[in-house]
Parts: C-alpha cells; structure tokens; sequence
C-alpha cells in the first residue's frame, strides 16, 4: 500500500523559509517520479517542482530559484525548501508521485497522479 504524507507547512512572513517533507512508503522508487503541486483557493492546481525516475529536475517558472526539490533515496523522503516566499506561494502543497520512467520536466505537468498526500498548508503574510 502506498502511502505519502506531507509535513512542514506553516506560517511565515514574506522572505521567511519553509521545508517540507513528504514521507513515501509502499513505492518502487527505480521506476517512480515524484512532484510537488500546490492549489490555492479559487486557483487551479499547478506543478511546483518535479523529479523524475533518474534524478531529473524541473520547476515551475514561478519559482525563480527560490525553490530546491531534493529527495533522500535511503529514507524514502522528498523534499521542498522553499526559501524568500511570497504571498503568492500560499496555497495547498501536495506530494504526488506516479509509476514509470520519466523525467523531471514530465513530473511536473503530471495532473493525475496515481498516489497523492494529504496536503499541507502554506500561508505567507506579507
């Protein structure tokens, strides 16, 4: 059973950092490719920052280098630190990931994603 749940969310101010974690289980991860997508209210969802099967990265233009997509291969976890926030990153952020062997550019156009997370939320004040 495949099983991804997020942590990390939280409060900050405009320029303040955020990490979350996403922890997987149940995945066979040569052959899995993994993103986070974000949805905030009245918005539709968007990719935020994929990784693909062999390590590949992509992220959303939005991003602008202020965010980092990591991923800790004997832990099972993916990472997003997102650092110099904005009030426009508020929203919903979600762990998703899906089978098959894609890169990270695919990742982040996923938009039904086989195994999501729960979510958790991102509020930036500004």
């Amino acid at each position: 059973q495949v099983q991804l749940v997020e942590s990390g969310g939280g409060s900050v101010q405009a320029g303040g950092s955020l990490r979350l974690s996403c922890a997987a289980s149940g995945l066979n991860y040569r052959s899995t490719y993994m993103g986070w997508l974000r949805q905030a209210p009245g918005k539709d969802r968007e990719g935020v920052a994929g990784i693909g099967s062999k390590g590949s990265i992509k992220y959303a233009d939005f991003v602008k280098g202020r965010f980092t997509i990591s991923k800790d291969n004997v832990k099972n976890v993916l990472f997003l630190q997102m650092d110099n926030l904005e009030p426009e990153d508020t929203a919903m952020y979600y762990c998703a990931a899906d089978g098959g062997y894609c890169s990270g550019a695919y990742a982040l156009r996923m938009t039904s994603p086989t195994y999501w997370g729960q979510g958790t939320q991102v509020t930036v004040a500004s």
